[in-house]
Parts: structure tokens; C-alpha cells; sequence
């Protein structure tokens, strides 16, 4: 049975990634005033986080057309047995929405299996791994899959830095007062994804407390000493030394962590800003796939 694995420009996987997994990607866009880019198409991170501090206005983000949804599945259709989309999360976005309607609508011409990753970035991108692994193995059956890869939606962990209040203040998730006192005291919040959206965990004085609090977290969650048996991903908004940074610092005290640097792209970045910081794990992939 042959299972096409499809995720959202969010996920923000390489394209050396895509090709190797045989991903298919439905691509996200960024909105300033009127003109509107599709991410890693038409705009890149470097470039939106450079447009951000030129510009005036602060940009948007919006979902993949639905045309062009029914357009890729379709196309689809012609080769593959079953469709699995794996989306950002359907609480800052209506792209898993969208895809569950197609899917309802399409049921008669091939069998779509939409999952709600509840975050987005590279914990989004770790289930799609997952997924496509499965997938080209062909040893799984669709239901088989999202039963794996939704396990692992369930128990991913992520912690956020804002570097920057203005985005959160801008977007809703904070008042104009709070913004304004958080920036003067220098409060660093760590935010994390609760029912599928971006909320604040805890209020910490600089960038340095909050990331130890963050450290904290994850050796009493994981109980681990050596970091054996885990892998860490971290994430940066427009700033790989900070990140690469913090990464090194938990290799060298977990030597047997596996670690990766990622990036918040220009969807997420409108909401989490320039200089946001992202921290996620989970125990390794292959032990996912034990039975």
C-alpha cells in the first residue's frame, strides 16, 4: 500500500528532507498590508525577519488556499492508496481544518487521514519523520500510523522564550500594560502549547533564569543523567549563535543527548518574534517503532 505523507511549510523541513522522506508540503504565507509571500517560496526566514524591522507593518499569517489543498490531494490520488496530513496546529491555525473538510469531501476518491500535530516547527517536523519512516517502510497500515505518530503528538513537550513582548502584545496573547511592564522589568516568559495553542508558562526576570528554569524542566520530566535514550531539538527565531549556544551546552552536559538546531520560520515568527528561543524533546525515533 503505497502512503503519501504530507505536512505544512511549518514543519520547516530541508528540502534535502522532503526529498529523502518523500514529504509533500502545503506552504504556509506571511501577509504584509497588501502583499502576501509564501514561506521558503517566496520569502525565506532571513528575509522576513529583515522585513519585520523595515517595515511598518506588522505582518500576518495565513493558511494554504483551499484550491490548491484539493489540487495537491488530487494529485495525490493518482498515485498513492491513502494521504496522511500532518498540520500545525489547529489552534493558531485552520490548516488541519481545512484538511479534514477536503478529506470528508474527497472520501470517495482516496482515504485521507488528517493529524492535528497540536505545535508546529520542529516538533511538528519530528512526527512527520515519524510518519514518512512508517510510511516507506510500507510494513504500516495508515491506521497504524496515526495511531504511532499521534502518541507522540500526545506527550511532545516544547517551551518557549519571547526575546521581544511587542509580537505577543500584538497578536492578542497580551495586553498593551503587560507588554509595557514585562519589557521594563525584563521579563523573559516561557510560553509552551496548551490545548493546541501558544499560553504562557511562567514569567521569569532574563533570558539566562528562564533558560535554566526550562533545563530544570526537562532533567525532572525526563529523570535522565546522560541523556540516553532522548533527543533534544532547539529551536531559534533569526538567532542560530544563541541556539547553537544553548544546544552545545546540553550535549556537553548530556553526552549521550541527541541534539539538532532548528528555526522558527516566518509563519511562526509572526507570532513569537526575532530572538525567540524554542526547546522540545522526546525519546528517540526508533523507539517509537517498538512494539
Amino acid at each position: 500500500m503505497k502512503i503519501a505523507v504530507v505536512t505544512d511549510s511549518t514543519a520547516y523541513l530541508t528540502k534535502e528532507e522532503l526529498a529523502e522522506l518523500n514529504v509533500y508540503v502545503m506552504p504556509l504565507s506571511v501577509i504584509f498590508g497588501q502583499e502576501t509571500y509564501r514561506e521558503d517560496i517566496d520569502i525565506s526566514s532571513e528575509e522576513f525577519y529583515a522585513k519585520v524591522k523595515s517595515s511598518s507593518i506588522f505582518p500576518t499569517s495565513t493558511q494554504p488556499p483551499v484550491g490548491e489543498t484539493y489540487e495537491l490531494f488530487r494529485e495525490l490520488a493518482k498515485d498513492y492508496d491513502a494521504i496522511i496530513p500532518i498540520t500545525i496546529s489547529s489552534g493558531i491555525s485552520g490548516t488541519y481544518q481545512t484538511c479534514v473538510a477536503v478529506a470528508d469531501d474527497m472520501k470517495d476518491e482516496v482515504p485521507i487521514y488528517p493529524i492535528d500535530s497540536g505545535i508546529s516547527c520542529a516538533p511538528q517536523a519530528r512526527a512527520v519523520k515519524l510518519a514518512a519512516v512508517m510510511a516507506k517502510s510500507g510494513e504500516y497500515s495508515p491506521s497504524e500510523i496515526v495511531e504511532t505518530v499521534q502518541r507522540l503528538v500526545d506527550r511532545t513537550t516544547a517551551y518557549f522564550i519571547v526575546d521581544d513582548l511587542s509580537n505577543l502584545q500584538r497578536g492578542g496573547r497580551l495586553s498593551a500594560g503587560a507588554a509595557l511592564v514585562g519589557s521594563m522589568l525584563k521579563i523573559k516568559p516561557i510560553l509552551t502549547f496548551v490545548d493546541k495553542k501558544i499560553v504562557p508558562f511562567e514569567k521569569i526576570r532574563t533570558q539566562q533564569k528562564a533558560m535554566k528554569r526550562i533545563e530544570q524542566l526537562f532533567a525532572d520530566e525526563t529523570g535522565t543523567t546522560d541523556g540516553d535514550g532522548y533527543e533534544l531539538v532547539i529551536i531559534h527565531a533569526n538567532a542560530p549563535e544563541a541556539g547553537e549556544a544553548w544546544r552545545q551546552k546540553m550535549q556537553e552536559q548530556y553526552p549521550k543527548l541527541r541534539t539538532s538546531l532548528a528555526y522558527f520560520g516566518p509563519v511562526v515568527g509572526t507570532h513569537l518574534g526575532e530572538g525567540a528561543l524554542g526547546f522540545s524533546w522526546d525519546i528517540v525515533q526508533e523507539k517509537n517503532l517498538e512494539k
